[in-house]
């Protein structure tokens, strides 16, 4: 990530939902890595309120442990992930 990414400012036992920014930053992931995986619809959940987008901090936590391995032998290791 660049020096001019944003940082994640709100304590996690505070924060339930994250903006995408947040997010991002939680994930270690740029903003746009995250705009572009929710496009493709490959990225965590997330909710629509309004304009905003908003991510579920329990939504980006299953996510990230959907792609977890022991080992790039892993049978699944490279394998499409399904949206949960």
């Amino acid at each position: 990530m660049s020096a001019n990414t944003p940082r994640l400012t709100i304590p996690l036992d505070v924060a339930r939902f994250l903006n995408n920014a947040e997010a991002a930053a939680f994930l270690r992931l740029s903003p746009r890595t995250l705009e572009k995986r929710r496009m493709l619809g490959d990225g965590p959940r997330f909710r629509k309120v309004g304009r905003r987008v908003i991510y579920a901090l329990d939504d980006l936590i299953c996510w990230a442990d959907a792609r977890s391995f022991e080992a790039t032998f892993d049978p699944d290791y490279g394998k499409p992930h399904q949206v949960q």
